[in-house]
């Protein structure tokens, strides 16, 4: 029994992997009609937040994982105390709920980072800009994402703002790129590890809209050179599990940006574009079971977030979509739409990276609304 903390997407679609490999999965979710809730049967409801609850949820469960990194950091240490198996651990998972620890490991270790220091005020900014110069980024040491507590201040005026919110913040040079790709690696709690190909992942608003394995142009030393850093990172912090290390391209090395240790967007396209799907992948690591190859299964997969819109009745066009394209994978998540809300995703595969891309941005264009093309 696989316990995963949260009833996300991420949880849902790791449902379809337990089935095959014959493992049972328990969620622990808020209430019985969170997305993975809805398919998992073994569904526990209750607070992440709360230890009692989490020592009640991991009653019979052979390993616990999760879904998000909001579970409090001392409560995972306190469960492992007692004996629970628990992938990743706390002091793996930390790096990925707190951006200061995270910045402080990675520069020990010598992975490529921005320049970066903590902050409490805006004399502390207007040093650090002096130092590394104007834009800052400022972010939210825990709880952002997607966009969500990351602020580019082009000024001491525009820092104002994020420092009177009461977040504990760090500051980072902002760093020119080409791009932003990612690299999603595995590894065992006996020290297997696996990585997939390095892939590109097309940002709007802070929010991933789309994913292309491989990155493009890409050639075999710069992708192995990410590969490497994603790799010695997992090994470093002790992850086991899942890896996803988003990172920017600067066109002759990378910058390490942000870690998550899970199933990750920037993996969806492995359920079919892959040997081993990230979500079947993150089974085997916190099971201890012989990783499965990341290799793809096309020359060019390419996959695109759904994003709800104004037009809450998405199944309207499935059928439009499904007949205009048979080769295309469309995903949904079992969520309320709503504007700007990731609801499900859609992958199409091929050979020629313009047409794939192309299929799959028609595909994801006509759910949202109506296409007239």
């Amino acid at each position: 029994m696989v316990g995963i903390v949260g009833a996300g997407q991420l949880a849902r679609m790791t449902q379809q992997a337990a089935i095959a490999l014959g493992v049972e999965l328990r969620v622990l979710a808020n209430d019985r009609r969170e997305s993975a809730a809805r398919v998992i049967p073994d569904a526990h409801i209750g607070d992440h937040r709360d230890l009692a609850d989490l020592r009640e949820f991991a009653k019979g469960c052979d390993v616990i994982t999760f879904d998000h990194e909001h579970v409090p950091n001392e409560h995972i240490r306190a469960l492992i105390a007692e004996g629970h198996r628990v992938h990743p651990g706390a002091s793996a998972l930390i790096h990925a709920q707190d951006k200061a620890v995270m910045r402080e490991r990675l520069t020990a270790i010598g992975a490529p980072c921005p320049g970066w220091a903590r902050v409490a005020s805006l004399a502390d900014v207007e040093a650090f800009a002096e130092r590394y110069g104007w834009p800052v980024v400022l972010k939210a040491v825990r709880g952002g994402y997607d966009g969500r507590g990351v602020w580019v201040c082009a000024s001491a005026e525009e820092a104002r703002g994020p420092l009177s919110g009461g977040a504990e913040l760090i500051a980072e040079e902002h760093v020119p790129f080409e791009r932003e790709v990612a690299v999603l690696v595995a590894r065992s709690p006996h020290g297997q590890g696996v990585s997939y190909p390095v892939v590109e992942t097309v940002q709007q608003n802070g929010i991933c809209v789309e994913v292309i394995a491989p990155a493009p142009g890409l050639d075999e030393g710069r992708a192995a050179d990410a590969q490497h850093i994603a790799l010695t990172i997992a090994r470093e912090l002790g992850v086991t599990g899942l890896l996803a290390v988003e990172m920017f391209d600067t066109g002759t090395g990378f910058v390490v940006n942000e870690l998550a240790m899970r199933p990750h967007n920037s993996g969806h396209w492995t359920i079919e574009g892959a040997r081993t799907s990230q979500f079947e992948q993150h089974l085997r690591a916190i099971l201890d079971l012989p990783l499965g190859s990341p290799a793809p299964t096309a020359p060019v997969v390419v996959m695109a977030n759904l994003l709800g819109g104004d037009d809450p009745d998405v199944f309207s066009r499935y059928e439009h979509v499904l007949a205009h394209d048979p080769e295309i994978k469309i995903h949904f998540y079992g969520k309320e739409v709503r504007p700007g809300r990731k609801i499900g995703h859609v992958t199409a595969l091929g050979t020629d990276v313009d047409e794939v891309r192309e299929r799959a941005r028609h595909a994801a264009r006509c759910l949202r609304g109506p296409v007239h093309a």
